[in-house]
């Protein structure tokens, strides 16, 4: 016969039956996963907005050039290793759309509370990317094939080649020609052009410039299939590492 505490918990227990263990178990696995995607949104927002930085924060950033090039090869990083951890320790295909699922909710957060909130800037300057196609693309494609092999060439290429068009939809309207004062640009550049921010030079504004056209003038292709092809060497290199990150170390007893 154990002997009870004033709560009714046997004596030694923190909880009084089995039910409300399980509860506690539960409990315990959504704070971490919380937890999860609180480590997953911080140190993934920092990545890209280090490395992607300007070309995702203004409007009159997102040309047809350095934009598609370089914002697609900075966010594979983070969705490859991600999925490599979801897949090699769980076979849960949805690493990278949750990883682009967080990253999203940091940059709406940022955008409202820093971009909008503190500075003024409106949403229409500073909205982000939309990587959330990109991300579902390659997660199928794990599915369907349940080869990391196959996911780095089919997937991402197909993550290199939609960021443009998944884009669009949004940005067309701000690549309407406009004539201010018989000067001929965009939308876009009108709206940059009125919100004046940091000069410095390591924000010296880096758009399309170049000679692209001499392949053909269309430069959205070739930046799009050159960001493809760097994205399959990134998704081999990240993969590795969240396979790293993902590894189970075991100690021999002796050596403890």
């Amino acid at each position: 016969m154990s002997i009870s505490t004033e709560a009714g918990a046997p004596a030694g227990r923190a909880w009084k039956s089995k039910e409300e263990f399980l509860g506690c178990v539960i409990l315990t696995d959504w704070i971490l996963l919380f937890i999860l995607f609180l480590v997953l949104l911080g140190s993934y927002h920092i990545h890209y907005m280090l490395l992607a930085g300007d070309w995702d924060f203004w409007i009159d950033f997102k040309d047809r050039r350095m934009w598609p090039t370089v914002a697609p090869i900075v966010a594979m990083c983070f969705a490859a290793a991600a999925q490599s951890f979801f897949w090699t320790r769980f076979r849960l295909p949805f690493g990278a759309t949750v990883v682009v699922l967080a990253l999203l909710v940091g940059e709406w957060i940022n955008r409202y509370d820093n971009f909008w909130g503190w500075t003024f800037f409106p949403i229409s300057l500073v909205f982000p990317s939309a990587l959330i196609p990109m991300a579902f693309w390659l997660d199928v494609v794990l599915l369907l094939s349940g080869s990391w092999l196959v996911t780095a060439l089919v997937g991402s290429m197909g993550w290199g080649l939609l960021f443009y068009p998944s884009n669009w939809p949004v940005l067309a309207q701000y690549h309407q020609a406009a004539e201010i004062d018989g000067v001929l640009l965009t939308l876009a550049d009108l709206i940059g052009f009125n919100y004046v921010r940091t000069g410095t030079p390591e924000y010296i504004r880096m758009i399309e410039r170049g000679t692209l056209r001499t392949f053909g003038k269309d430069v959205v292709p070739v930046a799009a299939f050159f960001s493809a092809f760097i994205s399959m060497l990134v998704y081999f290199l990240w993969w590795k590492f969240g396979q790293w990150f993902a590894r189970t170390d075991y100690v021999k007893q002796e050596d403890i």
